[in-house]
């Protein structure tokens, strides 16, 4: 199972602007791909994707340069190459880079390798890909979380809190998630309409609404539930994602909120999100605090990590060392997981086990510049991650990653399983516990 050839191609993300695929064929003739997507809100700990830079092409957003390293550097070094061996793979693309953020070669070049390469064992294999990334241990769908009301970079700042999701708390099935997202969803729509609010489509599909202030979403999110006939807490509950970064200013160290003109001490931020969860069905927080500021993390933790789920995204970046020092100091009880935020499959790997071995839960992600692709499906089910969150129910690259799950549900057969918010319930028992102590090595 030698790779034969490496190519690549510039190709165009949900919002239109382009990204880069790999396609590595086999000498028996097979070939898989991989697309990478991009995010609007990036954390500043990330992996560097390279794009031209040229203003006269694309905005400066083509990804030619990317491209040509694929050619040029990274094709050479794996033509020869056993597909299977995928983190020997990976750390060759690692050592060809040279750079600690992958910027010289482009996190985009490499993941578009990484993915194509596991995409290719598994078609060379005649094995599913969940089945492959995790070597026929997942089973275990994922409870989504699914945008409603968009806000933030998402949606030219319509409301500050970046994302207002949908958990079905109440839910038995996949299906059943199905079913009660879509009711709840379609409620919304419904009642924008009985109000007279105008809304849009942000970039993750989710409505892009007129409110005065962050809070009344949350009564919003609360009446939809409530109008598609469930009870809030029970049948289904909120997530939010506040992406605190873009509200914190490092100077003043003080959050804002510009829809409302209002600005806040990180313990007045953090007290705010507090009254939140006292008063509104909440579940589930992410970056609730900037990813620089280590305190106000561990202020709302104190208050919440023993009743919600508190998510890191900015924070840790998927990196395996800001993950270490983030459960060293015991910040969070959850990690986002994004595969663009590293750069190869292996450290998403890597990320996700010592998550998992913190007894955190890890939340597979997609970007709000997405593709097709339904990688994080397969990751997210061969990793028994639990939980997948990756826009709303609407558009087509979002709406690809919910059918695939279903796909895999078909094909898993009686070994499919599904516990729904009960993947919430170990919460309070990792958030009792002190800091965890982790090996050097993941």
């Amino acid at each position: 199972m030698k790779i034969r050839s490496v190519n690549a191609y510039q190709v165009y993300d949900s919002r239109g602007t382009p990204t880069v695929e790999a396609e590595i064929e086999l000498e028996g003739g097979e070939r898989g791909h991989g697309m990478v997507p991009s995010g609007a809100s990036t954390g500043q700990f990330e992996a560097l994707e390279l794009r031209d830079a040229d203003p006269s092409r694309f905005r400066g957003k083509s990804v030619f340069k990317a491209i040509a390293n694929i050619y040029c550097e990274i094709a050479p070094a794996l033509v020869g190459w056993d597909v299977r061996d995928q983190s020997g793979l990976d750390r060759k693309l690692i050592e060809l880079d040279g750079t600690p953020t992958k910027s010289r070669l482009g996190a985009n070049a490499i993941l578009a390798v990484s993915m194509a390469a596991a995409a290719t064992a598994a078609l060379a294999q005649r094995r599913p890909l969940y089945d492959c990334l995790g070597q026929g241990r997942g089973t275990l769908l994922p409870l989504p979380e699914i945008q409603i009301v968009g806000g933030g970079a998402h949606a030219h700042w319509r409301t500050d809190v970046q994302d207002f999701l949908l958990v079905a708390t109440g839910a038995k099935s996949f299906q059943e998630v199905m079913e009660i997202t879509f009711n709840v969803h379609r409620a919304a729509g419904d009642l924008m309409a009985k109000r007279g609010t105008l809304y849009g489509v942000a970039d993750e599909g989710g409505y892009w609404p007129e409110f005065s202030t962050n809070e009344a979403v949350l009564q919003f999110m609360t009446d939809a539930i409530l109008y598609a006939g469930y009870t809030p807490g029970r049948d289904a509950a909120i997530s939010l994602d506040i992406a605190a970064s873009d509200l914190y200013d490092p100077q003043t160290q003080r959050y804002s909120f510009r829809l409302e003109d209002r600005s806040f001490t990180s313990a007045q931020f953090a007290d705010l999100q507090i009254g939140w969860c006292e008063r509104y069905p909440i579940v589930s927080i992410e970056d609730p605090m900037a990813d620089t500021d280590w305190d106000g993390w561990s202020a709302i933790a104190s208050a919440l990590r023993h009743r919600i789920q508190l998510i890191g995204d900015d924070l840790f970046t998927t990196n395996l060392e800001r993950i270490r020092t983030g459960i060293e100091r015991n910040v969070a009880n959850a990690v986002l997981i994004k595969l663009n935020q590293i750069g190869t499959v292996t450290e998403t790997l890597a990320a996700i086990d010592m998550t998992q071995q913190a007894g955190w839960n890890p939340v597979v992600s997609a970007r709000s510049g997405e593709t097709e692709d339904g990688f994080i499906s397969h990751l997210a089910v061969a990793t028994n991650a639990g939980q997948l969150k990756v826009g709303s129910f609407v558009r087509g690259e979002r709406m690809s990653k919910w059918n695939e799950v279903l796909r895999i549900e078909r094909d898993l057969g009686p070994n499919a399983r599904f516990i729904g918010s009960s993947i919430l319930e170990r919460i309070a028992k990792s958030g009792a516990q002190g800091p965890i102590e982790l090996p050097l090595e993941p």
